[in-house]
Parts: structure tokens; C-alpha cells; sequence
């Protein structure tokens, strides 16, 4: 059966820009982020960031500019990835990968791999919004293509919404913002979403593992909406040698923050956190350290050492 989703979700307000001081998810032009891996990093430490990771979809490619730029402003960054996986139970899910050797050919080769299946999987997408009447920007495509970098959902919604053929019935639907036609059309149980079809979650965490870095569940009521569901999922990656959980994260409230922590206690896992920011007009992930972790105690383990 399907899952049920939690995408779409919007943060009806934002902690203050108190603790925490570190940030452990964020995105350059490597995958659907707005800025060169050193502006992110040049702007989470604008923002008073300590830790940061940046974790582009599915590449690596970014990681040695953002550990320099780093280096030259006093800011500890961390090797990361996210990885896109799949779920047996049915959902579209994503991987951190913390420490990991980002040299590692095995490493290297596999994601590889999964940009292939992310790219399989934005073409067949990319004739689904045809077939339901949009024109989309091919040459914005391309040109992303011939310069090796994934090709995602946001770049899908922004090739429809910046194709002026699609002005006049995306103005009648309200969704001219690449992010609302993202939700509309691209998100589980949308029209013109198709599923990935590896890595499987087991895959991921192994990938990681495999390059000397721990696994952690990205942002999970993202992708799962049940409370129940997210915890005997938990169970199960855990099984599968899971490390962690993301339970401080920007659209995460209050009740589900919590319960995350405490299974995450209960079970030893570590508990991370982040803005997951995109850019600094990104409607809906503008702003590192726009997280809270409602009194408690992170766990971050290797990844704070």
C-alpha cells in the first residue's frame, strides 16, 4: 500500500536564531540548492552556524569547496551526503551520510549510479508534465545535463514555471512559485511523480557505511505522515544498521520532535539537526539555525567530535 505523505507541510512560524549552533543539512548548485558550496558555507557562518554540513542529493562534488571555505572562516564543516533511496514499504526516502570519505571510489561509482536512476527517473517525469500540457524550458535542462549535475523535481517545476507558454494556467492554478508546482504535480501521489527505483534505504546505509561514515534518517514526518509508522520504521533501519534519526528539523512540531528524540534515546541512535537550507530565497528553506530542538539534549556523536 502507499504510504501516506507529509510533504507540503509549511513552518507556521520560526524558532528564534538562539541554539542550536550547528546545522547539518544544507544544498549547493551540486544538487537543488542556489549558491556555490563556500556560499553556503560563507552564509551559515553569516548566520552564526559552528557545525555544518553540506549534504548535496546523491553527489559528493561540493564537499572539498565547502570544507576550504570552512577552513578560511573558523567554520567546522563535515563531510556529508543525502542520499535518495527507496523503502520497501513504499516510500521515496533520503539517507544522510556523515564522515564519509568523499574520495572513496566505491563511494564515488555508486552514486554515480544513482544520479543515473535520478536522471531515468526526471525524464520519465519530464514526459508525464507533457503529457498533462506543459512545455518546459529543454535548453535549462540541457544545459544542467551536459554539466553533470542531477536532474531533480525542483528543476523539473522550475523549467514548467519559467516556460511563458505555462503563464496563464499556472497564474489560474496558483502555482507560478516553483515550490507550490513542485507540491502540485511532483510529490507522492501527484500526477507526474514517478518512484526511484534503487537505492533500496539497506543499499544506502551499506554505501555509507562502506565509505567510513554513519547513516542518518533525513527529516522523517517529510515523507510519512503517521506517528506509528514513523517509528516502526525507525526499528526497521535501525535493523539495517541505521545510526541516527533528524528529529530537530524545520517543519518537524513539537510533538513530533520529541517523540523522535526519545525513541532515538531509547534506542541509543544519534539525534541530529537541521534548516535543510536551499538558498536564501528558497520559499520554504531560506534560513540556517531555523530549527528548534525544544530543550533537548542532540546527540551527535562522531559527527560534533
Amino acid at each position: 500500500m502507499p504510504r501516506s505523505t507529509a510533504r507540503g507541510r509549511r513552518v507556521t512560524s520560526l524558532p528564534p536564531l538562539g541554539e542550536p549552533t550547528f546545522d547539518l543539512q544544507s544544498h549547493s548548485l551540486h544538487s537543488d540548492g542556489a549558491l556555490r558550496p563556500s556560499e553556503v558555507v560563507a552564509a551559515a557562518a553569516d548566520a552564526g552556524v559552528e557545525l555544518l554540513a553540506l549534504s548535496d542529493h546523491d553527489t559528493v562534488d561540493g564537499v572539498q569547496e565547502a570544507l576550504a571555505a570552512g577552513g578560511r572562516l573558523g567554520l567546522k564543516v563535515v563531510t556529508a551526503v543525502e542520499i535518495s533511496a527507496v523503502d520497501p514499504a513504499g516510500a521515496d526516502l533520503h539517507v544522510l551520510g556523515y564522515l564519509l570519505d568523499d574520495h572513496n571510489e566505491m563511494l564515488v561509482e555508486r552514486l554515480g549510479d544513482y544520479r543515473a536512476d535520478r536522471f531515468r527517473r526526471g525524464e520519465a517525469m519530464a514526459q508525464k508534465l507533457r503529457e498533462l500540457g506543459f512545455e518546459l524550458d529543454a535548453e535549462a535542462l540541457k544545459r544542467r545535463v551536459e554539466q553533470g549535475k542531477p536532474l531533480g523535481r525542483p528543476h523539473l517545476a522550475q523549467a514548467v514555471v519559467s516556460h511563458p507558454a505555462n503563464a496563464q494556467r499556472l497564474a489560474g492554478e496558483g502555482r507560478v512559485d516553483p515550490s507550490a508546482f513542485l507540491e502540485a504535480y511532483l510529490i507522492e501521489g501527484r500526477p507526474a511523480f514517478t518512484p526511484r527505483q534503487h537505492p533500496s534505504v539497506a543499499a544506502a546505509i551499506e554505501t555509507i557505511h562502506d565509505a567510513g561514515g554513519v547513516a542518518v534518517w533525513a527529516h522523517p514526518f517529510w515523507d510519512v505522515a503517521e506517528p506509528g509508522e514513523v517509528l516502526s520504521s525507525i526499528d526497521r533501519f535501525r535493523a539495517m544498521g541505521l545510526d541516527g534519526v533528524e528529529c530537530f528539523y524545520a517543519t518537524h512540531t513539537q510533538e513530533q520532535t520529541l517523540m523522535l528524540a526519545d525513541r532515538c534515546e531509547e534506542l541509543g541512535l544519534l539525534s541530529t539537526g537541521s534548516a535543510d537550507f536551499h538558498g536564501p530565497q528558497h520559499r520554504q528553506f531560506s534560513r540556517f539555525r531555523a530549527f528548534s530542538t525544544y530543550g533537548r539534549e542532540p546527540r551527535l556523536g562522531p559527527i560534533a567530535d
